[in-house]
């Protein structure tokens, strides 16, 4: 099974800049470009698969969002980065997976990379899809790394439809600002859910800790060290989009950037704050088994030192001298018996008053 926490890309080694790889799971399959075009008054949706029917929307009055699922399709990338002006590097970028989150201003647009987040109730796991945007004066692309069924972006197209809060009154800038809140928001929902295994297994680790938690705590841990890698270097972006002197992003825009920035440093802390749960939890878990052998072996060692004494006993009535009176005594079998009772009664009775059972 390949780590989450490595990529692989030994294939590039030798290429030249710029080359554009293939990449993607499912190679067989088109790319579908669904465009946004819309204004105060109008919006269009529609669905293609020719680039050529892009060519309209690149210097179009009105805001345009072209949506790519699938960047496996060279071909594809590139004549959609010639049409629009992008740079072979970015677009190498683009078609190379597992991409740190970044910003890179180049005048006329900016290219940014983030992580969409999905949690996966079934296998326990989180995933990441890389989502690469463009963004220009009156156009945003965003490029997703294959064709599946959803996305994070669904409430975005509905606002955009409805003409709901400012999204229609605004330009390509905030739209690039809803699309990467919708992705940071959707990063608590899976925080919540590694939040709720890990409640769940503190509870069982106090109440009755087994061999299979250790296994449980590092598969956890995992998840968190994957998360902080998505979500850490979003800092950087964000912080670049609000200090910058971009021309793309508007100061008005801005503003609302900060916000994405404020709950990006929460999910981090969040984030933070869990991987401690996560290390206090193996001490505790540790202190648990530590304390349950203990608990053996005092009750071990109660039992022991019960029975020196008693063995004593036996054993000096065991070495069958022939001259011993009590040998010979009537009553000598049921007073030893009633010697050892009495002495193992009275160690107990000493031991609990010293607390120690």
């Amino acid at each position: 099974m390949p780590s989450k926490l490595f990529t692989r890309r030994s294939k590039k080694a030798g290429l030249p800049p710029g080359t554009l790889p293939a990449n993607g799971s499912e190679p067989h399959k088109g790319v579908e470009i669904a465009i946004f075009d819309y204004d105060e008054k109008s919006v269009t949706e529609k669905t293609i698969r020719k680039i050529d029917e892009c060519i309209k929307f690149r210097d179009s009055p009105t805001v345009t969002w072209l949506n790519v699922d699938g960047v496996h399709d060279a071909s594809v990338v590139g004549k959609l980065g010639e049409c629009f002006g992008v740079h072979p590097l970015v677009l190498e970028d683009i078609m190379t997976l597992g991409q740190r989150p970044k910003l890179e201003d180049f005048g006329e647009y900016v290219y940014i990379v983030l992580n969409m987040l999905r949690y996966s109730t079934a296998t326990k796991e989180a995933t990441a899809e890389q989502v690469s945007f463009i963004v220009g004066n009156r156009f945003v692309i965003t490029f997703q790394e294959q064709q599946q069924p959803g996305d994070v972006f669904e409430p975005v197209r509905e606002r955009i439809k409805a003409d709901k809060g400012l999204i229609r009154k605004m330009g390509a800038d905030y739209l690039a600002y809803a699309l990467m809140d919708i992705i940071v928001d959707n990063y608590f929902i899976v925080l919540e859910n590694v939040g709720e295994q890990i409640e769940l297994l503190e509870a069982q680790i106090v109440e009755n800790p087994k061999h299979g938690v250790v296994r449980e705590i590092q598969k956890l841990k995992h998840e968190l060290i994957f998360l902080r890698k998505s979500v850490w270097p979003l800092r950087e972006v964000l912080g670049g989009l609000e200090r910058g002197d971009s021309r793309i992003f508007t100061q008005p825009t801005k503003v609302y950037i900060r916000d994405i920035y404020d709950h990006t440093i929460q999910i981090i802390d969040n984030i933070e704050t869990s991987r401690d749960m996560l290390s206090g939890m193996l001490e505790i878990y540790l202190s648990s088994i530590s304390n349950r052998l203990n608990e053996i072996m005092k009750v071990l060692t109660v039992i022991t030192t019960i029975f020196i004494p008693l063995t004593f006993v036996a054993g000096i009535y065991g070495m069958n001298f022939r001259h011993m009176p009590e040998l010979e005594w009537l009553w000598g079998y049921p007073a030893a018996l009633a010697v050892m009772a009495a002495v193992a009664v009275a160690m107990l009775v000493y031991f609990r008053k010293k607390k120690w059972v």
